[in-house]
């Protein structure tokens, strides 16, 4: 129990995969009647009515969706939950959050940041998040959140897959020791280059900050992950400058603009020409639903923005789109439980994208999409693929986000590291069902036959 809140218990893992087969499954592609066999932690064969080899442990899933894990492409590991501490951040905005965290770097111990970040671990788990991109501090010269995330990834690599993005958060010219600290932090194992450029002291300093970093990717084989244009100034264009520097250094399909919040407040002539930009230079994008609106257009009266990138045009123009939660009970945003289909819900909200087809594109957002983002070699449900997937308590991807769907079953490598309950209401009305299933529409189904 952490700040109140009962914690999900991560099994040990077992020394070998079991085989695995899961029955009547519906895929997020409307593929329904699925069986996957799991053998040797790898995806074996994927189809209708697959035969069940001797000694294989049979899960039924009686059409539920059978989904690969969800993935969170921008997280702070190092601030999560740590809400309250030293204070809480009474405006709400992006700027007394990051003063607020300045106040907390010198209280901080590496041993508190690092059971924090388990804490949150076992919650990812537990809703079949097996994912994660973190971004750590590196203007601490003690280097604290560094090597207590360093310690946390190898500590979850049985269950979760860790990256660490080298995050200068007071700014990598502004800060004196910045450039030294994240090459340290590189040097120590951190997998990504990351950068503030809109935090700079000027327009100019940020584009060299963009400049500077992305040479450095170059030169150490490493992707970029920028926070970029976290701000509703229209002004603020550093993703262009990161395209261009993606496309001058080859760093096609390894860099990603996080955030990219200005282009709400943008007008569209530059909008047509920022987007086939960033198309052209094959830069990921990253939106973060929760926090985005919860932070931006804090200076606005009415009408107020709504502080989140143009998601379903840069879908439209090819750009590969992800969703972060970005925060969870920290300086920035006081609420949230690693619950990525709440990400998605929350952006297709904003976005406007409640058709079928708007709500499948933000399920892809918290799970392929992100996927690509990371660059998880033997992600999905194919034969070939690691055997990790998720099964919920829902027929569709729109279903599943539309009631937070309960994990029924969490499996890594072929391992099951995490079950639930089906969520069932038992009533007690008169003339109605004893029981309540909210992904019935109409009348309760006949059940199905177990094979």
């Amino acid at each position: 129990m952490l700040l109140g809140i009962p914690t999900a218990t991560t099994p040990a893992m077992p020394a070998q995969p079991a085989d695995l087969l899961v029955r009547d499954a519906t895929l997020p592609d409307g593929r329904v009647g699925q069986d996957l066999l799991v053998r040797g932690g790898r995806i074996e064969a994927l189809g209708p009515a697959l035969p069940a080899p001797a000694g294989v442990q049979v899960v039924q899933a009686r059409g539920g969706l059978l989904s690969p894990p969800f993935v969170d492409a921008h997280f702070h590991l190092d601030a999560t939950l740590s809400h309250g501490l030293p204070r809480v951040n009474a405006s709400g905005t992006l700027l007394e959050g990051i003063a607020l965290w300045g106040e907390l770097k010198p209280l901080l111990t590496e041993e508190a940041i690092a059971e924090r970040a388990l804490q949150y671990c076992d919650w990812a788990v537990a809703r079949g998040l097996l994912a994660i991109r973190s971004h750590v501090d590196v203007c601490d010269d003690r280097l604290l959140a560094v090597h207590a995330l360093l310690h946390v990834k190898r500590r979850v690599a049985p269950y979760l897959d860790l990256q660490l993005v080298a995050f200068p958060q007071d700014g990598l010219l502004r800060s004196p020791t910045a450039m030294a600290n994240l090459k340290r932090a590189l040097d120590l194992g951190v997998d990504v280059v990351g950068g503030i450029p809109h935090f700079e002291r000027t327009m100019a300093e940020g584009a060299e900050s963009v400049r500077l970093l992305c040479e450095l990717a170059a030169q150490r084989g490493l992707p970029v992950d920028m926070h970029c244009d976290e701000s509703d100034d229209p002004l603020s264009r550093h993703i262009e400058t990161l395209a261009f520097h993606t496309q001058r250094l080859g760093l096609q399909g390894r860099v990603t603009g996080s955030h990219l919040t200005s282009m709400h407040s943008m007008d569209n002539y530059y909008a047509s020409k920022l987007i086939p930009l960033i198309a052209e230079s094959q830069v990921h994008a990253v939106a973060n639903p929760l926090i985005n609106i919860t932070l931006q257009g804090r200076h606005d009266s009415y009408p107020k923005r709504r502080g989140m990138t143009r998601v379903p045009e840069l879908m439209a123009a090819g750009v590969n789109v992800g969703f972060g939660h970005d925060c969870v009970m920290d300086p920035w945003y006081a609420l949230g439980s690693a619950d990525m289909l709440e990400v998605a819900a929350m952006g297709l909200h904003v976005a406007q994208m409640t058709s079928v087809q708007g709500q499948r594109q933000c399920f892809d957002a918290v799970t392929v999409n992100n996927a690509r983002v990371l660059g998880l070699q033997g992600y999905g449900l194919e034969p070939g693929c690691r055997a990790d997937f998720v099964l919920l308590q829902a027929a569709s991807p729109e279903e599943a986000i539309r009631l937070r769907a309960q994990r029924l079953l969490v499996v890594r490598g072929g391992t099951i590291v995490s079950q639930m309950a089906p969520a069932v209401a038992q009533l007690s009305l008169p003339g109605r069902p004893a029981q309540v299933d909210f992904t019935r529409q109409g009348p309760p189904a006949p059940a199905r036959p177990a094979r």
